[in-house]
């Protein structure tokens, strides 16, 4: 038997998600952050467990993602703070292994859709693998989702969005203004300053694998983008956008980098005497990948620009 997902107030949480102010402090804002979230992953969970909409699975990554923010974020104050965001690691870890099988199995079957019926075939014989891998994920997934872990994390959470907040007298801002109307924005500036000094680091044509640490180093500058997103205005909008574009921008290079290392791998898996169509096929694919990859290298100096010229305008 199935037990199905506790409801918001199962968790102690009230019906409706917690109001918050463009004035409250970046500790209430996370707590509204971490009632919103938990609510998301509730409002996901029966469709990641059913499989048919990998935007389910997708949506609970996300929401795991912001999390994990939030509690990072300077100012959050919450309890056992580190605690908890080991915890979502494990969970983001479940589901990021499915999250990552759907999109590269959607991204390699949309790049084989205009292929004739012989080489379509061939695409599902080299696919196969990959399919088999996404199962065995999916069955990880459903055992956590299941389990007595997965459910005290919950609990554990709406706790957390619950708990109380220091009283803390207000301070004169750097800007001269009132504390609570700037300490939200400044939520942004450490994430903001790792990402511009990472990427001026970094040579004209630099390894994949500290591309794919920059990206995530403008995530973290769009979750606290958007914790702030209540009290800084159309700057803070323009941010966020901008981080989605440069996130989005680095999530192709990664995607292109890691659907060419599994065609290659998935084909080297073949064994035997492989089928012409199918090292067709996967030529194809790898052609694509590297001129993807390839593209995304050339504009993305353009686009950690942008992201820096909104972050500053915000911050100044």
């Amino acid at each position: 038997m199935t037990l199905a997902p506790p409801t918001p107030v199962d968790l102690g949480l009230d019906p409706a998600p917690r109001d918050v102010r463009a004035e409250d402090s970046p500790a209430w804002h996370v707590r509204a952050r971490l009632d919103a979230q938990v609510r998301e992953l509730l409002a996901h969970e029966d469709g990641a467990r059913d499989g048919q909409d990998p935007e389910h699975v997708h949506q609970m990554r996300v929401a795991v993602r912001r999390m994990r923010a939030a509690l990072k974020a300077e100012g959050s104050t919450v309890p056992d703070a580190d605690e908890l965001r080991a915890e979502l690691k494990w969970l983001g870890g479940a589901l990021g292994e499915v999250r990552d099988f759907d999109v590269l199995l959607g991204r390699l079957r949309e790049e084989t859709a205009d292929f004739g019926p012989d080489e379509q075939h061939a695409a599902d014989r080299l696919f196969a693998g990959l399919v088999t891998d996404r199962r065995r994920a999916r069955r990880k997934m459903l055992g956590v989702l299941r389990g007595s872990r997965y459910r005290a994390l919950l609990h554990d959470l709406a706790e957390a969005a619950r708990s109380d907040v220091p009283v803390v007298e207000p301070e004169s801002g750097k800007s001269g203004k009132p504390a609570k109307k700037t300490a939200l924005v400044d939520v942004v500036r450490k994430p903001h300053r790792k990402l511009v000094k990472a990427a001026a680091a970094l040579p004209d044509d630099p390894p994949d694998d500290d591309l794919h640490a920059l990206r995530i180093k403008g995530k973290r500058v769009r979750y606290a983008a958007e914790l702030a997103a209540d009290s800084g205005g159309k700057k803070v909008k323009k941010l966020i956008a901008a981080t989605k574009k440069f996130q989005d921008l680095l999530g192709d290079h990664q995607d292109a980098v890691v659907g060419e290392q599994e065609v290659r791998r998935m084909l080297s898996e073949q064994g035997g005497e492989i089928d012409a169509d199918v090292v067709f096929v996967a030529g194809r694919l790898v052609e694509r990948e590297r001129a993807r990859r390839t593209e995304c290298r050339r504009r993305w100096r353009m686009a950690v620009a942008k992201v820096d010229d909104r972050a500053t305008a915000l911050l100044s």
